[in-house]
């Protein structure tokens, strides 16, 4: 199983999967579950592993509507890696067919399980030119330190000196009153 942990992990850090699909409503591109399975194929045969993709409906008392689970799998021959995404069927699409609604289900459910087990993110490509989404900039905004009484007397010398306030805001979380209290001098 450490030669499977080992083939996956290098396989994570080598594969790369364009976002060959551009969306004109919200004008960015994104990566479909075909870019995946597309970039993984030269990884299999050098290294000796399958990726398969298993669905399973899931129809309950617990659940309003269908859910799809899809699991990913990697596998050695003898070993296996599993990860799994569960979707749910929007049966109030409007201007779908039942088909299209479980198969456009299916398709998320395979791409996430794909993107879980492979450890492929959704966050903007530094180089692609695309500013992330609104999302990502609240996480990112989050994952800021908080200013320290020292950092904020050097972060007022250095906007006394010249310097744009928008640089210490893409390096700390600074309230309203810190932000008065640095633009001031």
């Amino acid at each position: 199983m450490k030669e499977l942990n080992q083939k996956l992990a290098v396989v994570q850090t080598e594969l790369k999967a364009k976002k060959s699909s551009y969306n004109s409503f919200g004008k960015y591109y994104f990566r479909k579950s075909e870019d995946i399975l597309e970039a993984i194929k030269p990884f299999l045969v050098k290294h000796g592993v399958t990726v398969t993709i298993n669905e399973e409906i899931i129809i309950n008392d617990f659940t309003q509507v269908p859910m799809i689970k899809s699991t990913a799998t990697f596998s050695d021959g003898e070993n296996a890696i599993h990860a799994t995404a569960i979707v749910g069927v929007d049966l109030n699409q409007k201007g779908m067919q039942t088909a299209q609604q479980f198969g456009a289900a299916s398709t998320y459910g395979k791409k996430y399980a794909l993107g879980n087990l492979l450890l492929i993110d959704d966050t903007e490509d530094a180089d692609s030119g695309v500013k992330p989404s609104g999302a990502v900039d609240k996480i990112k905004a989050a994952a800021k330190p908080a200013i320290t009484p020292a950092q904020l007397a050097k972060a007022k010398e250095y906007v006394a000196a010249g310097g744009k306030i928008e640089a210490i805001e893409s390096k700390y979380k600074l309230t309203n009153e810190q932000k008065a209290n640095i633009t001031k001098a």
